[in-house]
This record gives structure tokens, C-alpha cells and sequence, in this order.
């Protein structure tokens, strides 16, 4: 019979800790004490071992393997498509890919045992002091979270560094909006939220950090001033969100916990897919990402009410744009940057030089110049105009819904005019 070496060890324990015993060098109660066994079970070893010498103290279930044993072969078969293909992923993240894609039916427990065994993966640390956590909100859209997650996101190509802007709601943790852009600025985060408001409508409250485009804070570290409001602000406090600010990472907890998942999954992805470029890896993110991380994270809310507010025809191009204040110069050309405006001749004026004009950059880049409710014209992203730039009646700024929402009334009688009989006019004397 060939028993296994950890059988072997243990009967040659129990034989010397009984031979000891029987030679009186020990009482039964220390040799109980040394085995970590009853008293009764080493009197049941003992007649075991009178019986039938060393083997009886064999243990007989190490000669038959266990009926939940997983085999070698698919062992060795998982701890080699992880070091061969995933290096570097979570095993969570590692066994969602590998049970569909790779027929892996062991359990999530198992394969992660098997890959710290191999030294793959490594073991978590310890946990920290206890925090109380923070409870989240009820209804779906009565907070969102948005954050910026500068990294390098495309593993394929290095120099091609880009930010992650993500809008989680905090209710459900459903991931609601992610893209790549260059940079995190206004206009990237204008547009974060031009997608989000026009999916699902206007949230209650709005989290984020004192970034630059966020607050205004006279002292690094200090109060934000609400006075002085930034762009993003304006927009905020026009609409009726609430624009509330982080003052410590640790107040962010459930952004920065999903951009450290975001970072630990979708840099794995991209480079699994082959992605080079910020629009293929926009694409992934709504195409495949997105869904996936919904599905597995998304929770339902405790109050099934949604807090989303409808836009009733709300503008929201007129509204999440960048304005800055300008004069017209003599040439009637604004500049803005290093672009310069012609501005065309405008009904009713013979000059519009002089005059403080607002100059908006929406969403789609697009600039258009405005002198109270009257728009002087629309530009290209390039400063080029753009055909029928100035409407007609340049009131673009209300809703076309509120334009045409006036019924024609009944058609006005038209009165008919008597005509008096006219006098006879004589000969002039």
C-alpha cells in the first residue's frame, strides 16, 4: 500500500508518543495532551496499535482520492492560461472572462486558492480599523458621483495618456457614463454631463471633487467660495442641481473604489482586444464595458421611485456650454483664444463694434455669439460661419417647444365696409 507522506508522518507520531507512554516516560493524559487527542481516542490508538502494529495507525481514507477532487489536468490548464494570457488581472476579473471564453466550471474559491498556490496571485493584506460606512442614497438619480481618473489606460500604446471620466450613480452603482478624453477639463466634463442629463434627465445632487473647473477656492485647502461660481457651477445652479464638493479622498469612497476597479479592468481588456487608439477604446467602453460592469455590480435601489427630474424642454445646448465676455473691435471681429469671429452685418445696426457680446462653446464645439437674447451668428469649431448661423428671429435661446406650443385660434370675420352714397360735386366757380 503507498500512502501519502503527511499519513506517514502522523502514524510515526502516534507510535512515539505511545511507545513513550508505555514505557512510563509519560503518563496517557500528556501523551492525550501531545496528540491534541481525548483520552478516550488514545486508548482506541493504543488497542489499534497492539493489534495490528505501525500500519493499523495508518489513516486508511489517504488510499482513496476524494470524489470533489479536481482533476490535475484542468488545474494545470487554468494556472497556465492565466500566467500565458491574463498576467497582472484580479482573479475575480480573471474567472469572470475565463468561465465563458475558456469553459472553466471550478469554483471562484478554488481557482483563486490554485493561483496563490502557484505564486501567481497574491494574498490580501489584512484589513484596516473599523469605519462605519456611509449609508447610500434611496432613489436612482438623488446622487450622482463624477470623477476624472488620469492613467495609462491603452497598455499597447504607452505614450497615449488620457483621463477617465465617469458618472456613477450612488443609489444602484450603476456606471451611467465613461469616456477617455485627453484631458479633464470643462469641456469634457460639459459634455460627461450633457449625455447623462439627456439619457436620463436632471439629478437631485451632484458629488465630485475642488477640482479647478469644479469650485473656486481662494486658499489651497481652504472653504470654497460659492460667490464665485466657475463654469461648470453656472450650469449646475442654472439647472437647480445641487453641486456638492469632496474634502478628502476618503469622502469620494465610491469613486475612487471604481476607478480602482475601473483601472484594475479595463487597461486588462484593451490590451486583451487589441485597442491603440481613445475612439476604439471609447467604443469598447459603450459597447462592452459598461454593460458588463453593470451587470455585475449594478443593485437595485431601496426606493424604486426615480429622482430624476424630466427636462420639459429645457436647452440644454444653451445651458452646459462655456461663456466668456467679449467686446466687438472696430472690424466687428470678437476673438476668443486664438480664434477670431467675423461677425456679419446685423438688421437694424449700422455697426456692431463696441458692444459686450457672450461667446458660448457647446457641447459639439460649436461657437455662436450672443448680445442679450439676439444671436449674432454661429461658428465652427474653427471660427468658419456657419450656414444659417443667425435664425431668423435670433431668439434661438427659448425652447422651440414653448415657440410652437401656441394654438392658432379661430379665423377673425373679416368686416365689410358700407359705401355711402357720394355727393354730386359741382363746377368749380
Amino acid at each position: 500500500m503507498v500512502f501519502a507522506v503527511a499519513a506517514v508522518e502522523r502514524a510515526m507520531k502516534i507510535q512515539e508518543v505511545i511507545m513513550r507512554a508505555l514505557s512510563g516516560t509519560i503518563t496517557w493524559l500528556q501523551a492525550a495532551d501531545i496528540l491534541g487527542l481525548d483520552p478516550r481516542s488514545v486508548r482506541r490508538w493504543r488497542a489499534r496499535y497492539e493489534r495490528g502494529g505501525r500500519v493499523a495507525l495508518y489513516d486508511r481514507r489517504c488510499l482513496r482520492p476524494s470524489r470533489r477532487k479536481a482533476p490535475a489536468p484542468e488545474v494545470q490548464r487554468i494556472v497556465r492560461l492565466y500566467r500565458e494570457r491574463f498576467s497582472g488581472w484580479n482573479v475575480r476579473h480573471f474567472y469572470r472572462f475565463a468561465r465563458p471564453d475558456h469553459a472553466v466550471t471550478l469554483s471562484y474559491s478554488f481557482v483563486k486558492l490554485a493561483l496563490q498556490e502557484a505564486g501567481l496571485v497574491r494574498k490580501g493584506r489584512a484589513r484596516g480599523r473599523h469605519h462605519r460606512r456611509r449609508e447610500p442614497r434611496a432613489c436612482f438619480g438623488e446622487l450622482l458621483h463624477l470623477d476624472g481618473s488620469p492613467h495609462e489606460w491603452l497598455r499597447l500604446a504607452p505614450t497615449e495618456r488620457a483621463t477617465l471620466i465617469s458618472v456613477v450613480d450612488d443609489a444602484t452603482k450603476r456606471l451611467l457614463y465613461a469616456q477617455l478624453w485627453p484631458a479633464e477639463t470643462t469641456g469634457a466634463i460639459f459634455s460627461a454631463l450633457y449625455a447623462v442629463f439627456t439619457a436620463q434627465g436632471l439629478p437631485i445632487a451632484l458629488y465630485t471633487d475642488r477640482a479647478r473647473w469644479a469650485f473656486h477656492t481662494p486658499k489651497a485647502g481652504g472653504p470654497i467660495d460659492r460667490t464665485h461660481l466657475t463654469q461648470v457651477g453656472r450650469a449646475l445652479h442654472r439647472l437647480g442641481v445641487e453641486h456638492i464638493g469632496a474634502y478628502s479622498p476618503q469622502a469620494r469612497g465610491r469613486s475612487e473604489r471604481l476607478n480602482r476597479t475601473v483601472q484594475g479592468r479595463l487597461v486588462n481588456e484593451l490590451a486583451l482586444a487589441g485597442v491603440t487608439t481613445l475612439a476604439a477604446a471609447n467604443g469598447y467602453l459603450s459597447e462592452r464595458f459598461m454593460p458588463d460592469y453593470n451587470a455585475e455590480f449594478a443593485r437595485p435601489p431601496a426606493d424604486p421611485t426615480a429622482a430624476f427630474v424630466p427636462l420639459h424642454g429645457v436647452e440644454l445646448e444653451a445651458i452646459l456650454c462655456e461663456q466668456e465676455e467679449r467686446c466687438i473691435g472696430h472690424d466687428n471681429v470678437v476673438t476668443l483664444d486664438t480664434l477670431a469671429l467675423q461677425i456679419a452685418k446685423q438688421p437694424g445696426r449700422p455697426t456692431c463694434a463696441g458692444l459686450r457680446v457672450t461667446i458660448r462653446r457647446d457641447v459639439h464645439g460649436q461657437l455662436s455669439v450672443w448680445h442679450g437674447a439676439r444671436c449674432f451668428g454661429r461658428y465652427d469649431a474653427q471660427g468658419g460661419p456657419l450656414s444659417g448661423g443667425r435664425p431668423k428671429n435670433a431668439r434661438t435661446h427659448l425652447a422651440q417647444e414653448r415657440r410652437s406650443s401656441r394654438r392658432p385660434g379661430p379665423p377673425i370675420p373679416r368686416l365689410e365696409r358700407r359705401s355711402r352714397p357720394r355727393l354730386p360735386v359741382g363746377p368749380r366757380g
